[in-house]
């Protein structure tokens, strides 16, 4: 991983500081204007000659991304051209900026379980809604010289728990119920009596995402012109309003959470790759229920929290509350553009700061 000259001047605060509660002050003022110190892109095409970076965006329906792009109040066309925050969004035109080294892909399940390919572009802005992938992309363009590709491959209303239950993961028993294991079905049965599969299983959505993203890179030249490898650098992740609806994923999310990671790292042949996933903007620390099961989960896996040493520099957890401009995960933050670019933002940088940390 090389990291372009211009990345000590491009985060002159502290990135560690940007992936804490203290991010509200570092990325807004009290009026909530950002601080940004991310510059336009400079138009110029990657280092062909190395290996693209790839890093494979996963999640619900925030990550694949329902935030306005066009509108009124809370659309990002009213952020950049009337607030004007993230400027280097748009050049001195007013056109949308263009960038010739990060490349945009997303790829969800469509009907009868085929891959169905939304973007397959360089990275501008596209579409009526937008997710984090803008906030991400950008950070890594700028602070990477090889050739970025952003590959999101996620569908909404699926939890980690259920859906997205990672290989690996065993069944469990909790009040007189069995609760699946990967690819087990259905997600749970009476305990003495034997399970009657319905047409999911444990563990279905995993697949589906680790397959398609798998199939974008087995044609690398077809989402990324003239590239010849790759390497998985990372991992994004935004999820966990379906198994805040439930008590028993909830009471689990920081065990899957564990398995997902590192069952990702595996099955991409990647145990190097970083990891960098955010909370839910309405989850406060120190908040109870079911929210705060998966919060205080999310939390706890951040390199930084000490309770999974192996984690330590190549994983971290951006806290969204500081972030968010209000509704609720379930809600899709109302829409607006603003909380999905700043939890964007937060992510790539989180990201930046790992990929500065040496291989082991």
């Amino acid at each position: 991983m090389y990291f372009r000259s211009k990345i000590s001047s491009l985060f002159a605060l502290s990135v560690v500081a940007l992936a804490t509660l203290a991010l509200s002050t570092v990325i807004t003022t009290a009026a909530d204007e950002p601080k940004n110190q991310i510059p336009r892109p400079d138009g110029k095409p990657a280092d062909m000659t190395k290996p693209v970076q790839v890093f494979i965006l996963m999640g619900q329906s925030n990550m694949v991304g329902l935030g306005k792009v066009t509108g009124g109040e809370g659309s990002l066309e009213n952020a950049v051209k009337t607030k004007k925050k993230y400027p280097y969004l748009v050049d001195d035109a007013g056109n949308w900026t263009e960038r010739q080294d990060v490349r945009n892909v997303r790829v969800m399940v469509g009907k009868g379980g085929a891959m169905q390919l939304f973007n397959n572009e360089w990275m501008t802005i596209k579409g009526k809604t937008m997710g984090p992938e803008y906030g991400i992309g950008h950070p890594l363009g700028n602070a990477i010289d090889e050739p970025v590709m952003i590959l999101k491959s996620c569908i909404g209303n699926r939890s980690l728990g259920w859906d997205l239950l990672p290989p690996g993961s065993e069944r469990f028993e909790l009040d007189g119920k069995v609760y699946a294991g990967y690819k087990d079905s259905p997600d749970s049965w009476a305990k003495g009596t034997e399970p009657k599969a319905i047409g999911w299983y444990a563990g279905k959505q995993y697949d589906d995402d680790v397959a398609n993203a798998k199939k974008v890179l087995g044609e690398l030249d077809k989402y990324y012109p003239g590239a010849k490898k790759y390497e998985v650098a990372g991992f994004f992740f935004w999820q966990g309003e379906k198994d805040g609806g439930s008590a028993v994923h909830s009471s689990r999310y920081e065990k899957n959470l564990v398995q997902f990671i590192k069952q990702l790292r595996k099955d991409f042949d990647a145990p190097n790759a970083k990891f960098v996933l955010a909370t839910l903007g309405e989850s406060t620390k120190g908040s109870k229920g079911n929210g705060g099961l998966v919060l205080d989960a999310q939390l706890a896996v951040d390199g930084k929290s000490g309770k999974y040493p192996e984690f330590k520099g190549n994983v971290a957890t951006v806290y969204s509350n500081p972030l968010s401009l209000g509704g609720s995960g379930n809600s899709h933050y109302n829409g607006n553009a603003e909380t999905y670019m700043n939890v964007g933002e937060a992510m790539g940088i989180a990201m930046v700061e790992l990929l500065k940390n040496p291989k082991k």
